[in-house]
C-alpha cells in the first residue's frame, strides 16, 4: 500500500453540500432558504428559547430551591477502593489519593465513605468520615484521623 493509494472508509465522508451556486446544482437562487422572512437574511433566526415575543418556557415554569454558594463540597472515597488502592499499613493523604487517581480535585476536602468492605490497616487522614467508615478502618486495625 502506498500513501497514494489510502482512502477514507466508505460512508464516512460526505460531499459539501454548494448552495447558491447557479440553478443548475439545485440549490441556486434562495440558496434552500426559501422567500424572504427572519431565516433567509444575513444573520437571521433567533436566539435559542425565543418563542416568537410568547412569555418563554424558562420564564414559565416556577423557580425551585436555591445553590448555598457556602456550602462546603467534598470529594468522596469509599473504604472498598481505599482496600483496593493502598498497600497494607500505608498513610492516605489528599496527596497519595490524587496520585493514586482516586480523586480527580479536591474541593474542600475528603471525605470518606463506609461503602464496601477492609482488610488492610490504614492511616487515613481526611477532612470528614462517615461514622461506618471509621469503625471500619478501626476495626481493621487502622487508624481514621480527621485534619
Amino acid at each position: 500500500m502506498k500513501l497514494h493509494e489510502l482512502s477514507p472508509a466508505i460512508g464516512s465522508t460526505k460531499e459539501v453540500k454548494r448552495i447558491g451556486r447557479g440553478h443548475g446544482s439545485g440549490n441556486g437562487k434562495t440558496a434552500g432558504k426559501g422567500h424572504k422572512g427572519q431565516w433567509a437574511r444575513s444573520g437571521g433566526g433567533v436566539r435559542p428559547g425565543f418563542e416568537g415575543g410568547q412569555t418563554a418556557l424558562a420564564r414559565r415554569m416556577p423557580k425551585r430551591g436555591f445553590n448555598n454558594i457556602f456550602a462546603t463540597e467534598y470529594a468522596i472515597v469509599n473504604v472498598s477502593d481505599l482496600e483496593a488502592r493502598f498497600e497494607n499499613g500505608a498513610v492516605i493523604d489528599e496527596a497519595a489519593l490524587v496520585e493514586s487517581g482516586l480523586v480527580k480535585k479536591v474541593l474542600d476536602g475528603i471525605k470518606v465513605l463506609g461503602n464496601g468492605e477492609i482488610t488492610k490497616s490504614f492511616t487515613v487522614k481526611a477532612a470528614k468520615f462517615t461514622a461506618a467508615a471509621a469503625e471500619k478502618i478501626e476495626k481493621a486495625g487502622g487508624k481514621a484521623e480527621v485534619i
